[in-house]
């Protein structure tokens, strides 16, 4: 019987951290869940500790991505999962699961996404790269007022989606974390509706992170230039 949240987390050799991940989940995500865990190869040190968590009684599903990529994970994940709301996450512990409850109850008033906001009033972004927390706060702030999409942060992979929305939406994106952009534009600008909870967000603490932010800088612009467009020139 399909639960009320799937929560999708794509994984690379997080054997440093999933284990705490999903505990941090179970401990702090009340809404009934299943964890999705998308991997790319067999040989991933992280298979391990997710078939143990399994082992003890931890609702996980293992999804394998054959294609590769952070992208092909994400969208893997949201075609596969059932459930009525979809949350895609990371497994480095940055995210802040202690608002996941707030984001489905968010979407249960008729929002089509809830994004997880470092820049919303009592949000905040603890470590990271300067050079990235610059362009993505310009980025959500800038369409807020330029293209009124009704988030202040747009970049963020942290977000909850309607499964149904999700579906019928084409997604697009062949790089890699611009596919939470490439989304919630295309919901704002075909009548879906967008809200967003103040979340805090830490850099990860163990293991290298797979963000590449110089190589998928021309696939982020595409979408912001696609928001702009669409808001100048509806």
């Amino acid at each position: 019987m399909s639960k009320e949240l799937g929560i999708i987390i794509p994984v690379y050799n997080e054997a440093e951290n999933i284990g705490e991940t999903v505990r941090a989940i179970e401990a702090k995500v009340k809404t009934p869940h299943a964890i999705y865990i998308v991997y790319d190869f067999d040989e991933d040190n992280t298979l391990p500790v997710v078939k143990r968590l399994k082992e003890g009684g931890v609702d996980l599903v293992l999804l394998k991505n054959s294609a590769g990529e952070v992208v092909n994970a994400i969208k893997i994940g949201l075609r596969e999962a059932d459930e009525r709301y979809l949350l895609v996450t990371m497994a480095d512990l940055s995210d802040d699961y202690g608002v996941v409850d707030a984001m489905v109850q968010k979407a249960g008033q008729g929002f089509d996404v809830v994004c997880g906001s470092r820049y919303a009033k009592g949000g905040r972004q603890i470590g990271g790269p300067l050079l990235k927390k610059t362009l993505s706060r310009l980025a959500g702030l800038s369409l807020r007022h330029l293209a009124r999409i009704p988030t202040s942060d747009v970049t963020n992979s942290f977000k909850l989606y309607r499964k149904s929305m999700v579906d019928v939406l084409t997604i697009e994106s062949e790089g890699g974390f611009e596919i939470a952009m490439e989304i919630v534009v295309k919901a704002h600008f075909s009548g879906y509706r967008v809200a967003e909870i103040p979340c805090i967000w830490h850099d990860r603490q163990q293991g290298a992170s797979r963000f590449r932010i110089l190589h998928w800088m021309p696939n982020y612009l595409k979408w912001y230039r696609f928001a702009l467009k669409k808001a100048l020139f509806p």
